[in-house]
């Protein structure tokens, strides 16, 4: 049987088991618990206030504290009361480490409990909106926080694997229990799950649907990592401070166990920050080809959220895994122009909508049109959206040389340049391509006659010789020329502002009202942007894992990919290319190696993948 026939199959049983009905007359509904779809979606017919709230404690398969017993994930339920009358319902699960500190979401919630230890407040706003409509939402505390055992390991194998035994419970294959001790089965669900979160709690996602475990039917990242070395590393070079792997493990723990001590220790040790390297603990720490999690294994659907300015989060995490994923699995995508963002501050409406019908489809199996819908939503801008086929776009790579007067263009060039590699600032680096500067080589095209539109990713070759026996090779493509942009340039920017007022949704408590502020876009009027960048540690450039030095005084060709972007180039504008060192934007950490870069025009180029056709806004 086919992925895509098995999950038809699924959706079948799945429509039966939870009865659900188009528009049920009020009588047959009273008379039976059944959940109720109108115009393609679930309809809030279940009370959010008399939701049965109840608490177990997963088994995990690993013994992340060494402890000698199993670790204990605990697990937060709340689902509509009718699920103890026959009413079989699908799960929402939202597993995070960060219900501790700093707290869930953009307004860092907590959860808050009654005196049996249940909730009477859950972060964020999954289970005011969807328990209604007959989800059962399942709030995770990720193994070693919160209310949880074990120890954090920043993306290790318990992370991951805590979060499979949860998934594997609801289906039947795992064992859960309750305060005293006794065992607690999951008679309420269909085991159909979906996850959903953003940035860690999104990698979480990612790597559970990597173990191909059966029941996870749909996940949504939200700007999420796909491998935790690309959190710290990039090709070689560190963009993030020294001992961050160590340091997350003990941030997302409020009461760290001595026990802990013992895996702090071995994660210091092996994420290697002496040289930036990739080796076995990133290996196991890899959702697109590591020992726990593959892409190739990943048999749920997918809806990831990416931010193309991301600097926390860089958007070869999304890239690299979408095209790794099987071309049987079902997907969708939003790629943005904003920051480290869950979309629900962004845009809203839009997204509770389609959030909504993509789990009614693929939970519920509520033949809506999610699916004969465009693929892929892209935004070009602020406000400006448009839709299309897949991600990316058909393109034809166009190779841009840049010259010795300082303009880029398609013609052979000749000539030579150089520069220090010394840690700058993007903005440093880009703004006035045309004065000399010594740490870096700026080059300029024309003014576009016509739009042009960047959809995919870039790559970059240097022909080059140094004067010692590495350096911090660093690329920057620009937009030059004025316009108002989406202003996201910190780390853990988003690109957005708070305005007045606030939303509600879903139903809501004394305790929970699932109201939250609203936001939007951030704009800022400049006369230039940084588009995508690419940076490498020139000893990397044949193995992430063994460097090889290079020989001072020999020519070498370095060819390497920069991030990912989708972004429109207005006519008038004209397209920056700069060669320069250490990107001190990128965690502050590499101070630059004061190495002379030599480069030779004529075998230096950057390769952009150029949309074929218009691009319409929506």
């Amino acid at each position: 049987m086919s992925n895509v026939q098995g999950r038809a199959l699924l959706a079948t049983v799945a429509l039966a088991t939870a009865t659900v009905v188009a528009s049920a007359p009020a009588a047959s509904a009273a008379a039976k618990p059944e959940i109720e779809v109108s115009g393609g979606v679930t309809q809030p017919v279940f009370s959010y206030k008399d939701a049965i709230r109840e608490h177990v404690r997963v088994q995990s398969p690993l013994d992340s504290d060494g402890d000698g017993n199993k670790d204990l994930v605990r697990v937060d339920i709340i689902r509509p009361k009718e699920s103890n009358a026959g009413l079989k319902v699908p799960v929402i699960m939202h597993e995070s480490p960060y219900y501790d500190q700093p707290g869930v979401g953009f307004e860092l919630e907590h959860k808050t409990y009654d005196a049996d230890g249940n909730l009477t407040k859950f972060p964020l706003f999954y289970d005011n909106y969807f328990v209604p409509r007959g989800y059962a939402f399942v709030s995770v505390d990720m193994v070693g926080t919160r209310l949880s055992g074990g120890c954090p390991t920043s993306g290790g194998p318990s992370d991951v694997l805590g979060g499979k035994a949860v998934i594997d419970w609801l289906n039947g294959r795992a064992t859960a229990y309750d305060d005293k001790g006794n065992p607690v089965k999951a008679s309420w669900t269909t085991g159909r799950t979906g996850m959903i979160g953003h940035s860690y709690e999104g990698s979480l996602a990612i790597g559970v649907a990597g173990t191909g475990v059966r029941g996870l039917e749909t996940i949504v990242p939200l700007a999420a990592p796909s491998s935790w070395y690309e959190m710290w590393r990039a090709n070689g070079t560190l963009t993030d401070f020294k001992g961050g792997q160590e340091w997350m493990a003990k941030y997302v723990d409020a009461d760290p166990d001595e026990k802990c001590a013992a895996v702090h220790q071995r994660m210091s040790e092996g994420s290697d920050d002496a040289t930036g390297n990739y080796n076995a603990y990133w290996h196991e720490r890899n959702y697109r080809t590591g020992p726990i999690s593959k892409a190739r294994n990943v048999r749920a659907s997918v809806f990831p959220v990416v931010g193309m300015h991301d600097r926390n989060v860089m958007a070869d995490q999304f890239s690299q895994w979408w095209a790794g994923l099987p071309r049987t699995v079902q997907r969708k995508v939003w790629v943005t122009q904003y920051g480290h963002l869950d979309p629900f501050w962004a845009r809203r409406d839009v997204w509770v909508n389609t959030l909504h019908q993509w789990f009614d489809h693929e939970l519920m199996g509520v033949a809506n049109d999610i699916m004969r819908q465009p693929r892929a939503d892209v935004q070009l801008g602020p406000d400006r959206w448009i839709t299309q086929a897949d991600w990316p776009a058909p393109t034809r790579t166009t190779t841009l040389r840049p010259q010795q007067d300082g303009s880029l263009g398609l013609r052979p060039s000749t000539g030579t340049g150089s520069y220090l590699d010394t840690a700058q600032t993007e903005i440093a680096m880009a703004d006035n391509p045309a004065t000399t500067n010594p740490h870096r080589m700026a080059y300029l095209t024309p003014p576009l006659k016509n739009a042009t539109r960047l959809s995919g990713t870039p790559t970059v070759s240097l022909r080059l010789k140094l004067d010692k026996p590495t350096a911090n090779l660093g690329v920057l493509l620009v937009d030059h020329g004025t316009d108002s942009r989406i202003h996201g340039v910190d780390p853990n920017g988003q690109g957005l502002k708070l305005i007045d007022g606030k939303d509600c949704i879903g139903q809501s408590t004394a305790d929970d009202d699932g109201c939250y502020l609203k936001a939007g876009d951030n704009t800022v009027t400049s006369g230039f942007q940084v588009v995508t960048r690419g940076i490498m540690d020139a000893q990397n450039h044949k193995s992430l894992s063994h460097p090889a030095p290079l020989t001072p005084g020999k020519p070498y060709q370095i060819t390497w990919s920069m991030l990912p972007q989708d972004y429109e180039f207005k006519a008038g504008h004209r397209l920056g290319l700069v060669l320069t060192g250490t990107n001190a934007d990128l965690g502050n950490v590499e101070t630059g190696t004061e190495t002379r870069v030599t480069v030779d025009l004529a075998g230096t180029s950057i390769s952009l993948p150029l949309v074929t056709g218009t691009s319409s806004g929506r």
